[in-house]
Parts: structure tokens; sequence; C-alpha cells
């Protein structure tokens, strides 16, 4: 079932349990056209993106990827061949003690180095392919940045198409960009004079993968290839190799044109003299397909009525109302965040932290910790089949989680963090350390039931909830002196800035702990299974969250929290905001949210912990202090002109994806929220809050 069919028929659950803030529904069109993005200049940075979750194009001011830009997908990855034989196996493991036992973690490159790094940088995602165009000036030069003038791009985001306006030596050049979203083609129409004058031509070159910010190498043509499977007068069919990638790139064009290698993976398109309208379509794909490739004109009709459908089911928020002179940033943050997410962040694998941007997210690789901040979102915004299409991959991957747990004499399963679809835990120095993590699927499963009680859903989570539930309460160490059950050490926490050896009973893990335990046993009891008892005395034995002087600490041995440790993220606040409050007490809460909001270093945080500090500070009534944490003014709070936060690697989208989730909480609420309209606003009449679609937090 193709996704634009699979959305309309979907539509209709979107919009099941949801909250609506007033009968009179949103007029979501306006809503999403007064955020159009319009540019004026050609970035390296705001340069745009069409897509459709799976395959994202970046097209700079020129409408192609003349200057900028890039090509990225969720199925295209690359390796380097391994410079160590044996591979993974090969790696020496590093040896903590574990409570009178070793545990062994690939986290040291001692006398390993370049095995370590190829395990790090491989696979990768490749950048798959650039178009741009060849525009000749008047001297036969071809044209430079500086050349571009008159600029005006804008994205219309409730069709999902980019006009890009501009003039080379006053000549006007008019390209409109699309994606088909049913077979992921770009679509592209050029209206200028200078297809009369033959100065304009296509180029369309294949770099060889690389671990790096682009995912293109352009030094090494001898180490892959491309080769000429079929041409015709109005279609090209290539084979792409680098050394085990292998895939299919497809051109057609309509009206008269030649198409023609000028050099390895080099190849021009020159339309005929005859008009200055010229369309072509381009289709990058892991299998070829003989196909026919969507015209121009019905890569926009499909273009359109995704997006349109897109915008009208699930959530909306419309802040328009309100007296606060910060109401459009947000809305426009909110709309952009919608946008980006579905363009970047809709595929069959987990997300980069730069999704289909760049490989500035660690060469490309998702990282499961932070699998929630990109998507847990959708579950509140009703458009979970965008979420649900990269869940897959844990029932894929739980055979290698278990084999991790008990390569390190744990049962259950052990979710590594930084990985690519292999499924193999990435050397790190504190990778493969982190144990955030392990509840995460948990909390997934959480959120679909919400949207779904049925058997089908139990069933379907049946084997992650309990494994992961089945780690947990293995790695939990029953302290004989203390008398209760520990986390760690070793262990890195949330905060990656304290020593891992030493690190014990910290604040958020030790709720989230509480939390993931609980909903696994009442997973059981839905499935009219017996509580696990070893689960049960964890939960109720487990180290109380550390305290001093009325407040939380970040972990039990940091009495330095609030001086010396305050910067990274406050993760403790993630207790009661992204977490229902598990172990907590609501004094200490609210006290520690206070401190913490007046004393953390908040240029040295991440993107996500902005929307992290709403969601505890509306949890707790502090709601004037949940809308300021949303719009801090920090370079780590900012978003530029097209929605992109440089809240982390650039982009950095965890931004992007805990503020849809903080202000869909603070809107239609959350477990035992106040009875109050959009109670994590304002009450005080400078935020009037419609919203319509959306679902309450756990």
């Amino acid at each position: 079932m193709n996704r634009l069919i699979y959305v309309v028929l979907t539509a209709g659950w979107f919009m099941q349990g949801c909250t609506c803030s007033d009968p009179a529904r949103i007029d979501r069109e306006a809503l999403v056209k007064r955020h159009t993005v319009t540019l004026d200049s050609l970035s390296a940075s705001e340069w745009l993106q069409v897509g459709n979750g799976e395959i994202a194009f970046g097209i700079d001011a020129t409408g192609l990827q003349t200057f900028h830009g890039n090509t990225m997908s969720h199925w295209g990855w690359h390796s380097v061949p391994c410079p160590v034989e044996g591979k993974h196996a090969a790696l020496k493991l590093q040896d903590y003690d574990f409570h009178g036992r070793t545990l062994s973690y690939r986290s040291s490159s001692a006398g390993q180095k370049a095995l370590y790094t190829w395990m790090r940088e491989n696979p990768h995602r490749t950048g798959l392919g650039q178009l741009r165009f060849l525009i000749k000036k008047d001297d036969g030069q071809l044209m430079e940045p500086g050349d571009v003038k008159n600029i005006r791009q804008t994205l219309d985001m409730w069709n999902g198409v980019i006009e890009s306006r501009y003039t080379v030596e006053n000549i006007p050049v008019h390209a409109v960009t699309c994606v088909d979203p049913e077979t992921g083609s770009l679509a592209v129409k050029v209206q200028t004079p200078l297809l009369r004058s033959g100065r304009l031509q296509v180029e369309w070159t294949f770099p060889y993968g690389h671990p790096g910010n682009t995912g293109a190498d352009r030094t090494k043509p001898e180490s892959h290839q491309t080769l000429v499977l079929s041409s015709s007068a109005d279609r090209a069919d290539l084979q792409r190799r680098m050394d085990e990638t292998l895939y299919h790139a497809a051109i057609a064009w309509d009206g008269k044109a030649g198409f023609e290698e000028t050099a390895a993976h080099r190849f021009v398109l020159t339309p005929d003299h005859s008009a200055e309208t010229f369309t072509f379509t381009v289709q990058y794909a892991p299998e070829k397909t003989t196909d026919a490739l969507p015209s121009f004109d019905s890569a926009v009709q499909v273009s359109e009525n995704y997006w349109q459908t897109f915008w009208k089911t699930g959530g909306a928020i419309d802040l328009s109302g309100s007296s606060d002179p910060r109401w459009k940033e947000l809305e426009r943050r909110i709309v952009l965040s919608q946008y980006l997410l579905a363009v970047n962040e809709a595929g069959s694998y987990p997300p980069q932290e730069s999704g289909l941007f760049n490989n500035s997210g660690w060469y490309g690789k998702f990282h499961l910790e932070m699998h929630w901040w990109h998507g847990a979102h959708y579950g509140l915004w009703n458009r979970w089949p965008m979420m649900d299409k990269s869940l897959k991959w844990y029932g894929d991957m739980l055979p290698g989680a278990k084999e991790l747990a008990e390569s390190q004499g744990f049962t259950g399963a052990r979710w590594p963090k930084m990985v690519g679809p292999d499924g193999e835990d990435s050397p790190s120095g504190t990778g493969p350390l982190l144990i955030w993590q392990q509840p995460h699927p948990i909390f997934y499963a959480e959120l679909e039931y919400r949207l779904h009680p049925t058997r089908q859903t139990l069933e379907k989570w049946r084997d992650i909830v309990q494994e992961s539930a089945e780690f947990m309460a293995a790695f939990a160490v029953f302290d004989t002196t203390a008398q209760h059950y520990v986390l760690g050490p070793p262990l890195a926490t949330v905060p990656e800035n304290s020593n891992y050896r030493e690190s014990w009973n910290p604040t958020f893990e030790l709720s989230y702990w509480r939390t993931g335990l609980r909903w696994a046993q009442r997973w059981r009891e839905r499935l009219s299974l017996p509580r696990e008892q070893r689960w049960d005395e964890v939960i109720e034995r487990l180290a109380p969250l550390p305290v001093q002087d009325g407040v939380y600490l970040s972990q039990e041995n940091m009495p330095d929290t609030y001086t010396k440790m305050n910067w990274e993220h406050p993760s403790l606040i993630g207790i009661a905001g992204m977490l229902p409050g598990d172990g907590t007490d609501a004094g200490t809460v609210r006290r520690t949210i206070r401190k913490v909001w007046e004393t953390w270093q908040w240029d040295r945080c991440w993107g996500w912990d902005f929307p992290m500090m709403a969601m505890a500070a509306a949890r707790t009534g502090e709601t004037q202090m949940a809308v300021d944490a949303l719009l801090y003014p920090s370079h780590k709070n900012g978003y530029n002109a097209v929605g992109l936060s440089a809240g982390g690697p650039f982009p950095y989208f965890p931004s992007n994806g805990g503020l849809l989730y903080a202000v869909a909480m603070m809107a239609a609420g959350w477990d035992g929220a106040p009875d109050l309209h959009a109670p994590g606003f304002p009450n005080d009449g400078s935020w009037t809050v419609r919203f319509e679609g959306l679902s309450s937090a756990p």
C-alpha cells in the first residue's frame, strides 16, 4: 500500500480519541500558509527540503542542488571495506567492575584505533546524487553563486512545493520542485529564456559514499561504478555500485533532450531550444523499476493531495488569538517542525539526529535514546503511522538485543545507543554504557495502546515489552548494605558529563525504571498474564530518588549538581515532565524545577532540554515558565528561517520533536492534569490556545 493511500485510509482514526478545544474548526490552510517560508538569498545552511519521510531532497535557491543541498534516504547506506579481518568480532572490549563481576563494553580505541573508527563510521548514510543547473553566462562561463540575483524562493508547505525565482544576468529563471510521495521521485519544471538560447543544462553527478557531513566523496572516481543500463529518447536508467552497496537511479523528461555521460559518474541532460519550459523527474531506489516515472503535473497533484491530507488530519494548534507577542514565533516553530519531521523522519528506520539533511549526526547512524525525542510526538498529534514505520526495526533487532544482554550476563534485551540498520552497537566512550533508552520501547507501546487499545497492539509489542523489562529488572542490583536495588556503576547518565565508573543511582533513570516496569506489568495484566514477581520486587525496593536540601540531585553521589555540574542535560526535571513522576514527591519536584530554571547554564544545554523544561514546568503548574522555556533566548534554542534547530549537530531534529511533544501536552493535557483548557499554558488571558486532533500525554 503506498503512503498516500495509507494516510487517506487512516485519516479517520487519526481523529479518534482526540481532544478538541473549540467546536469551531481551525482553518488549517490559513494556519499553515501564514508560515510559508520565503528566502531571498543563496545559503549553505538555510536550504529547503521536499520529501516523503523515506527520501528527502535538499534544494538551494536555484531550485536544484546547484551549489548546496543533498539527497539522502532511509535505505541508502554504505560501508567502506574493513581494514581488519574479522570486523566486529576482532574488537577488544574494555572491562569494568560491576558489583563484583566484570562487564565488558565496546568503549576503548586503545591499540585498535583503525577498527574502532571503522565500526563507528560504518555503515554510514550516503549521498545518493546531486542535480544542478549548468547555466552559461553571456561570456560562456558557468554561473557562480554570486551570479544568482533577485532571489525569491518559497516553500508552500500546504502542497509540498518549492518555487524558486531568480535572475542570471537579468534573465529570469523560475523553477518549481516537488516530490511525488508515492514513488519518492523528484519532479522539476524550469521556465526561462535561457532554454531557447541553449544556455541551461541539467547535470547529474554521483559521489562515492563517505561518513562525513555530506555523505559524499568526490575524490575517488575509481572506487565506484555508475552504469547506464538503458537510455532512450526520454529516459535513462542507471545502476550505482559502491563496494557492497547497490542502488538504481532513473531520469525521465518531457520533450526533446540529449542525455550523455561527460565524465565518470557525470551526466548532462541538454534540452533542445524549441521551448522556454522543460520538465523532468528523477527517482532513486534500492531496486530497479521498469514503471514509468510520474510526470511533473502528476507529481504535483499527488504532492498536493498528500500534504493537504497530512495537514487536515492529526493535530493542529492555533495561537493567533494570543496577546503575548511571541505567539507567532511559537506557532511558526510548531508548523515548520511538523513539516520538517514528516519530510525527514517518517521512514523505515529510527532517524538520525540530523534527519535526511546531512550526516552531522554521527555518520548518519541513529541513536536509540533519542528516538523518543524524534518521534514520540506522533502519538500525541495522532499521526502514529509516521512513527510506526520505524518501530518495526525493534522487532527485527530483538534477537540481537537479547544476544547483547546475554553477552554481558543479563537476561532480557539490551538496546544499544548508536546503531545503523544492522543493529550493531557502535563503539564509543559513552554509548555502550548508556541505559536510559532501555524503557523507550515500553513507552512507545503505551503510546500506541492509548491510540489502539486492541489485542493486536498487545501482541505486537508483547515480546519487546517483556524482554525490555526483563533486562531492566536484571540490571538493577540489590545492595545488601542499603537494602535496596541500585543502578550502576558503571553507567553513562543522560547528562554525559560525569565519571561513568562512579555514576550511581541517577534520578531520571531511577524514575524511568519504575515507570517502565510498572507499565510492563500493566501490559502483562492486559494480556491476562500473571505479574512478574521479580519486577514487582525491583519496583518496590528500588533506591529512592536522591535528595539534598529539599531538591533532587542528578545522581546520588553528585552534591554539586547545581554548581559545578549544572550544565549539559538537566535530566532530573524529566522525572515529572517527559515522565509521569514515578517515585517522586510533589513538593520536591516543584522546588527542583524552580532551582534548575534559576541555576542551570542554558547556553551549554541541547535543543531538547528546553521542551523538557517546559513539560516539567507545565506538570507542576508553572505555566509561564513552561512558555518561557519553549522560547528561551539561547542560541541552543534557536530555529532558523526554515525551522532548523541549532541545538546540537546542525540541524538538530530532537529539538523539533521535543517541541511538538511539549506543546501538545501543554494544550491537550496529561494524565492527572487539572481540568482546565490548555492546562500547560498561562490562564491569564495572554495566550489563546485553540487546538484539535491532539491526545493527552501519559
